[in-house]
């Protein structure tokens, strides 16, 4: 264990209960509230849900460390589509009407930087057999 593994960890815990926070959030304030209000800003409404869920089980994942990478690479898509549809007009730090998105391109770097480097300490990712494609497991080749 180095300092690197524990930094990692610590983002992949923040990212994950941060996300867990505005699932549950989704869900608490009424996921057809949010349908209407993405159908509204021209998002199909069923993204809400999709949204909703990977905020939710993407972030009890992440602070379990299972399937970091997967959940990470999701959740950059959803901080570029919030950067994007809702954000982007106020601007990086935001324009007195509403909030910038510096959060968000913080979160979309912390979940880039788990994509691409994952995170094994304190995780069941690290528990998991670790197969390489096209590999035959002993089990099946006997």
């Amino acid at each position: 264990m180095n300092k690197q593994e524990i930094g990692t960890f610590l983002l992949r815990v923040m990212l994950g209960f941060t996300f867990l926070m505005h699932g549950l959030s989704k869900f608490q304030g009424g996921l057809g509230n949010i349908s209407g209000w993405f159908q509204s800003i021209g998002i199909p409404g069923f993204m809400a849900y999709v949204v909703g869920t990977i905020e939710l089980v993407g972030g009890i994942a992440l602070i379990f460390g299972l399937g970091t990478r997967i959940i990470s690479v999701l959740l950059i898509f959803i901080m570029a589509g919030a950067i994007l549809y809702v954000k982007l007009p106020a601007g990086f730090m935001g324009n007195g009407e509403g909030t910038g998105f510096e959060l968000d391109l913080v979160l979309m770097i912390i979940a880039l930087h788990l994509g691409l480097n994952g995170s094994s300490f304190l995780s069941i990712d690290s528990k998991l057999p670790n197969r390489k494609r096209g590999q035959v497991s002993d089990k099946m080749a006997s």
